[in-house]
């Protein structure tokens, strides 16, 4: 089937609607922050692991030493990415921690000239502009309070590796398959994640059934889905257009805690949003394949 604009598109938004449920589940899931990561990502690798197995002799034709490496270091990426920003979500509220964390487009629209060799054109670098000061918009009264400091820079370390995380993936994408690409990044951080609980003593079991199956949601839904839709995107389009389709989810997830937290949003939240829509919508229609 040939990749058409219409078609990435609608990856793109089945994506964002997955990505969206991702801190609800996490705030409805009682387990420390870096268990419900591990378990994410260990939980998706396991699922994929009959699909990457089916192809052994094309895996081994992918993964060179390069690709092997370049996957490795992605992997350290993502762990880091869910590590900080899942831990934010400790510290401050669904709409800041879900905002600061998306404002890895601006990072990657910094980086890529520098890392890809891919400078964003004018109409992108205004979206990605846009859609930067509709998050900030909607975060504007937890930005302004003292007492959500520490989880907003751990969500802003945790935008930065997002960042790098995709700029990795825009490096490989093109030149391996998708389950070969996201199979070995999404085991390599559960190693790494499930490694860090260990060492700090947090447990494994005791938790109840309830725990389990919403972390199986979120290796189901925000990661299968949502995180390797974005993926599949990285073969076919710059990083920065990736990138800013994240910037969605804070839409998503703020409609979301409305219907399901009873977390209603403000009048800035309502005019953020519109803004950071306007700034996907300048994106889209721009939007071109390769």
């Amino acid at each position: 089937m040939p990749v058409t604009r219409i078609r990435i598109l609608l990856v793109l938004f089945l994506g964002i609607i997955a990505v969206s449920f991702a801190s609800i589940l996490i705030r409805l899931t009682p387990a420390p922050a870096l268990v419900i990561a591990a378990g994410r990502l260990v939980f998706a690798a396991l699922l994929l692991t009959p699909f990457y197995l089916a192809r052994p002799l094309h895996r081994r034709q992918e993964l060179r030493r390069r690709k092997l490496l370049l996957s490795l270091l992605g992997g350290v990426f993502l762990a880091a990415h869910f590590g900080f920003w899942i831990e934010s979500l400790n510290h401050t509220s669904v709409a800041s921690s879900v905002v600061l964390v998306a404002m890895n487009p601006v990072f990657v629209a910094l980086l890529s000239p520098l890392l890809l060799r891919e400078k964003p054109g004018a109409r992108l670098y205004i979206a990605v502009g846009l859609g930067a000061l509709g998050a900030l918009i909607i975060n504007r009264p937890a930005l302004s309070s003292p007492a959500g400091l520490t989880g907003n820079l751990l969500a802003l370390a945790g935008a930065l590796f997002a960042a790098l995380y995709v700029i990795i993936g825009r490096k490989l994408r093109p030149g391996l398959s998708l389950v070969g690409y996201v199979w070995p990044v999404y085991l390599i951080s559960g190693v790494i994640l499930t490694t860090l609980v260990l060492a700090l003593g947090y447990p494994l079991a005791d938790y109840p059934g309830r725990t389990w199956l919403f972390i199986l949601l979120l290796a189901l839904g925000p990661q299968i889905i949502g995180h390797t839709s974005f993926n599949w995107a990285l073969a076919y389009l710059p990083a920065p257009t990736v990138a800013l389709t994240i910037l969605g989810e804070p839409v998503g997830t703020t409609i979301l805690a409305m219907l399901l937290l009873h977390q209603f949003p403000t009048i800035w939240e309502i005019f953020g949003g519109l803004l950071i829509l306007t700034a996907i919508y300048i994106a889209a229609s721009s939007l071109n394949t390769e």
